[in-house]
């Protein structure tokens, strides 16, 4: 396991990209931030145990307050029940 279990891998994303809502092509402000950035940076505060506000910028993955948005945004479009489905489909093979 890696010493850093906040970063998606390739084959992660490509199991967790398809669970997650499109964003709105007439969404107000500026162009979101990445939304497999905004994953790495909610894995980033669960496994340190930090707060939003405490989120280094220098890891590039956006602010505290953009991905604490974004995950408010994925529950809301049920993308943990989906995710949840999705891993009992691949234990079941």
């Amino acid at each position: 396991m890696s010493n850093r279990p906040w970063i998606v891998d390739d084959a992660l994303w490509a199991l967790v990209e398809p669970l997650l809502p499109q964003w709105p092509e007439r969404s107000p402000g500026p162009r979101p931030v990445d939304d497999r950035l905004c994953l790495q940076d909610i894995l980033f505060v669960l496994c340190t145990g930090i707060t939003w506000q405490q989120l280094p910028l220098e890891l590039r993955f956006g602010s505290g307050q953009t991905c604490w948005r974004r995950l408010g945004r994925w529950h809301e479009a049920g993308v943990s029940n989906r995710a949840s489905d999705a891993a009992g489909q691949v234990e079941r093979g």
